[in-house]
């Protein structure tokens, strides 16, 4: 081949590497226009979507300096983001709010000091941040860690969210809750007070019953407020009562079957002594059940199991008890140890199994003593 062919010869190969590589210069090149619109698409709906969020997304270094904060911040707090960023942690905290932001800092350093915890932890705190105006607003925030390649911790990032109104709603409700409790309180104390101003025996057998409840809930682990509840409405459950002649209750004699069956009405009227009386709990519910029993035997509406209110249940088992164990005008006192006996048998049949356990076990492995005594008229609140 002449020298001529063979220069023709390479430069032909030359243009074929140079087109070659012309194709795929183009080819990276629409790959990056195609890259390019996909970034212009993701940054677009991330200012739509900061621009317009009601939650407040910022970012801290770990000295608490605000390094980023989306523009939701002015419609939240009154601030830009410019002049958020410029601010000091002390000017946008409450001194309360600020201590616990570096008590939380001081033990999330600690964490990563001692390289325990959970690279990808959140912690969720409830902060108090001032407002533009002088005002006070209540922030959920939630924060996560910002972290170097190799793991180092280098800041926050958070997510705010304004909850003031929800927490003064809240804040109103307690406040309502509690004089509704204390009113609550002062009715019971005067319900009971007529109650032993008309019959002192009574009053002491609704006070012992009350007690015995109150222990048997506590065994069953019942929460705090439910306890309470049951305290209360066993501390009133014979207030149908006062609506029976005296010379019927306190009776030395066996009662005939008329006497009994006006004896048997003061369920419902207790139901309708108190059913108007503004209460978190089912009190006129509770007094209305506490004969049922589980078998359907009791009464008066004859319910059956769970359809009782089980706070009935645990009144009826006190009630019980209490009544075996303590004299009566019509015979002396049969004892404990017979009135536990009754609950032992009739477990499952006349009493719920789980109450008649509890009321069982707090006698017998607990040394529970009938008493009249801590009968306080305070009305606890929820715990």
């Amino acid at each position: 081949m002449s020298d001529t062919s063979k220069n023709n010869a390479g430069s032909i190969q030359e243009i074929q590497t140079l087109r070659r590589r012309i194709r795929e210069l183009e080819q990276s090149v629409e790959a990056l226009k195609h890259i390019e619109e996909d970034l212009r698409e993701s940054e677009t709906k991330y200012r739509f979507l900061t621009e317009n969020m009601a939650d407040v997304s910022f970012t801290v270094d770990l000295d608490l300096r605000t390094t980023y904060v989306s523009p939701s911040i002015e419609k939240v707090l009154g601030f830009t983001p410019e002049e958020r960023r410029s601010q000091k942690v002390e000017e946008q905290l409450t001194p309360q709010a600020l201590q616990l932001a570096f008590d939380i800092m001081a033990e999330e350093t600690k964490q990563e000091e001692a390289e325990e915890a959970d690279p990808d932890r959140s912690r969720t705190l409830i902060l108090d941040y001032y407002h533009k105006d002088g005002s006070i607003k209540i922030l959920e925030t939630n924060l996560r860690g910002i972290r170097e390649k190799d793991g180092t911790l280098k800041g926050f990032y958070g997510l705010s969210r304004d909850i003031t109104d929800r927490k003064r709603a809240d804040e109103e409700r307690k406040k309502n809750l509690e004089h509704l409790r204390k009113a609550l309180g002062t009715t019971i104390q005067i319900v009971v007070s007529l109650t032993e101003a008309r019959d002192a025996y009574t009053a002491g057998h609704q006070q012992r019953v009350a007690n015995l409840a109150r222990a048997i809930a506590s065994e069953m682990g019942l929460p705090r407020n439910t306890i309470e509840g049951i305290r209360i409405a066993a501390s009133i459950h014979d207030i149908g009562k006062m609506s029976v002649p005296i010379d019927i209750l306190a009776k030395p004699a066996k009662l005939t079957e008329a006497e009994f069956g006006l004896i048997k009405e003061h369920p419902g009227k207790g139901y309708e002594i108190i059913k108007d009386v503004d209460s978190p709990w089912p009190l006129a519910e509770i007094v209305y059940q506490h004969h049922e029993r589980v078998n359907g035997s009791g009464y008066p509406l004859g319910l059956e199991g769970e359809d009782i209110l089980l706070e009935a249940r645990i009144i009826g088992v006190a009630d019980v008890i209490e009544a075996m164990a303590s004299h009566r005008p019509y015979r002396p006192a049969l004892g404990i140890n017979v009135a536990l006996q009754e609950i032992e048998e009739n477990s499952g049949i006349l009493y719920d199994p789980d109450v008649a356990a509890a009321c069982l076990k707090i006698f017998r492995e607990k040394g529970f003593v009938l008493s009249e005594d801590n009968m306080a008229w305070s009305i606890v609140g929820e715990g």
